[in-house]
């Protein structure tokens, strides 16, 4: 199908929110995000490059990415290092259920509209980090497993 809108901004990644207030991100370990660095390969291409890629395959009708842009949904995301699991995580945005009762924008009119949106967020989020992981990231994680772990072997 595809999606032909400009590209918005890259989102700003330096005033994130601490990942502990986020239902949907689990990080163990290491706190050092590495949030500058993403911004900074977000700036210089991945963020473009991953969204065109989304944007081939997106199921998301235009009317739809306008709504999620007037929202700012764009600007949301938080990409971050997962020292631990030894790659880029991202908390994506989406409109929260309680969307119709605080009368969240005008043009919002059915729960296929907010799950559609909702789910076209999450896939760019993770076509973004699959761009980052893939393209722009050269660093491997500094997390080593303790070494007096039992052996499993069978």
């Amino acid at each position: 199908m595809g999606l032909d809108v400009a590209v918005p901004d890259p989102p700003e990644l330096a005033d994130a929110r601490d990942l502990q207030e986020y239902d949907d991100v689990e990080v163990q370990g290491d706190t050092d995000y590495r949030r500058e660095e993403l911004e900074e390969f977000l700036h210089d291409g991945a963020w473009d490059e991953a969204f065109g890629e989304w944007a081939e395959h997106t199921d998301l009708e235009v009317s739809e990415f306008e709504i999620s842009r007037e929202l700012g949904l764009f600007r949301e995301y938080d990409f971050f290092w997962d020292d631990f699991a030894d790659r880029v995580g991202y908390h994506a945005p989406g409109i929260p259920e309680d969307w119709k009762e605080r009368d969240y924008h005008p043009d919002l009119d059915s729960w296929n509209t907010v799950s559609g949106i909702n789910a076209a967020m999450t896939e760019l989020g993770q076509v973004v980090c699959d761009t980052l992981e893939t393209d722009y990231i050269e660093w491997e994680a500094d997390y080593d497993a303790p070494e007096d772990l039992p052996d499993f072997e069978t």
